[in-house]
């Protein structure tokens, strides 16, 4: 069977991407000390530095929770510029991952704001939540670039699809929106059913393959990456590195139990490629 361990550090990667694309995530979130949370912004400029350094095809991703938007709205929006200017300097691109729905309407804000300097920064918006075509419109307007995820936080009924084929169908709702009328999306799903959707309403649209790309974590699904890279297709992988991948994945299942049966259902698929 094939192991893919959260990698320690983007180096470590660098003869995984000779054909791909990745996306780096330094693992933490909800931090409670500005130490942490500078510490972490640290570590992203570094990364920037080896990705130069080392010619690797790779944006990074972060959360504001670990830029210290828990404690200060102000401190949170310094480092995230901070790391933001760094990645436009170097010519690179920065990912803000959106985190549960108690921080969307926040996250948003402090997208909008910074692209406005740095449009090198964009925004991950999710499929499962009832507000996501009004917030398609408005990032669209402001031409930020969107990563199209269908949610992996538990959320309430209230604010959130509860069911599987309503977060499918806003899923494909949203996909339309964002290359019909987006700059550059993500369509990140390993879901085959939605990536052919996506295929098919690009072909119909004459959309070129260049102006979007599909995005699926490391390690999951690669018979698929490799198959839609073959047919001239983009694809980039989500890396989450550090130390904090353990506890990162443990709240990952435990908020949404539905994700131990993805999990499991991929390293079978992986173990009969392998």
């Amino acid at each position: 069977m094939r192991r893919c361990p959260p990698p320690s550090h983007p180096e470590m990667l660098r003869a995984s991407f000779l054909y791909l694309s990745a996306s780096f995530d330094h693992l933490g979130e909800n931090v409670t000390e500005e130490k942490a949370a500078r510490a972490a912004t640290e570590d992203y400029l570094a990364a920037f530095e080896r990705i130069a350094g080392e010619r690797l095809n790779a944006n990074v991703s972060v959360k504001l929770t670990q830029l210290g938007l828990d404690i200060s709205p102000d401190l949170c929006r310094e480092l995230l510029t901070r790391i933001v200017q760094r990645a436009q300097q170097l010519d690179n691109f920065v990912r803000i991952d959106m985190e549960g729905s108690a921080y969307t309407q926040r996250t948003l804000d402090l997208v909008l704001e910074v692209h406005q300097t740095y449009p090198n920064c964009g925004v991950v918006l999710q499929s499962y939540l009832y507000r996501t075509m009004d917030d398609i419109a408005r990032v669209n307007a402001a031409r930020v670039r969107v990563r199209l995820v269908k949610g992996a936080y538990d959320e309430p009924a209230a604010v959130a699809f509860p069911k599987k084929a309503d977060v499918d169908a806003n899923f494909a709702a949203a996909m339309e929106q964002l290359l019909a009328k987006g700059t550059y999306p993500a369509i990140a799903t390993h879901d085959e059913r939605l990536i052919e959707a996506t295929r098919r309403f690009a072909r119909e649209r004459e959309i070129a393959p260049d102006r979007y790309e599909f995005q699926m974590l490391y390690g999951i699904r690669r018979d698929l990456q490799d198959r839609l890279l073959r047919e001239g297709y983009r694809v980039r992988v989500y890396v989450p590195y550090g130390t904090e991948w353990y506890p990162y994945l443990m709240r990952r299942l435990a908020e949404r139990p539905a994700n131990l049966l993805f999990l499991v259902r991929s390293v079978i698929r992986e173990r009969r490629a392998a």
